[in-house]
């Protein structure tokens, strides 16, 4: 198998494979994966490889305290299960991709069967978003958003502490963008989630 690469100036190395027959399967994929636990890796759907550097301090806090509130709302809201940046996902595209914070209705994850939990659960979460840092492409975290929303996604949140912006996707839906929001609403997908940014600004 050949393969040639290309490190960006965000830090990130893209693995591309010459041919379709070259690809990895979706097991291969994430044997590999677990194969290099030390790497932050994800797939496109063309199958190349985007293998990414660590967080820095900084994001590394505010997701932290983004999926502490999140985790709050899962527990009192009962109706699907909230996973962190350690997780992929196989889309429907055949992309795998691993958001920083997600969260999928107890009906489609009690849907797959245990091998498919144990893996890359293949499918789109409901509700994903992504933090830019500063070893990020912000174009490059809007495609991965859109990205989800076409492959069946309800909400996505990309949110920028460097321009402290909050971009908001939905199906159907223009995005829209809120400047320094203190706060932003989940509903009607996320029912009465309401996200304090104001530390994630700090």
């Amino acid at each position: 198998m050949s393969a040639t690469n290309t490190l960006d100036t965000n830090k990130t190395l893209t693995l591309r494979f010459g041919t379709p027959i070259q690809r990895m399967s979706d097991h291969e994929f994430f044997e590999f994966c677990q194969a290099n636990p030390e790497l932050r890796i994800e797939r496109t759907s063309d199958g190349d490889l985007i293998i990414m550097s660590p967080t820095g301090g900084n994001t590394g806090r505010r997701n932290f305290m983004l999926i502490g509130q999140f985790n709050i709302w899962v527990d009192q809201n009962g109706t699907g299960v909230g996973f962190d940046s350690s997780t992929g996902f196989i889309l429907p595209n055949r992309a795998e991709r691993a958001p920083d914070l997600s969260w999928v209705r107890n009906e489609r994850w009690e849907a797959l069967t245990e091998e498919e939990r144990n893996v890359f659960p293949p499918l789109c979460p409901d509700f994903v978003a992504e933090l830019h840092s500063p070893s990020d492409s912000l174009a490059t975290l809007q495609n991965k958003m859109q990205e989800y929303i076409d492959n069946g996604a309800q909400l996505g949140w990309l949110i920028d502490p460097i321009a402290k912006n909050v971009y908001i996707y939905q199906p159907g839906e223009v995005t829209t963008c809120l400047d320094e929001p203190d706060t932003v609403s989940g509903d009607p997908v996320l029912p009465s989630f309401i996200l304090n940014l104001q530390k994630i600004w700090q």
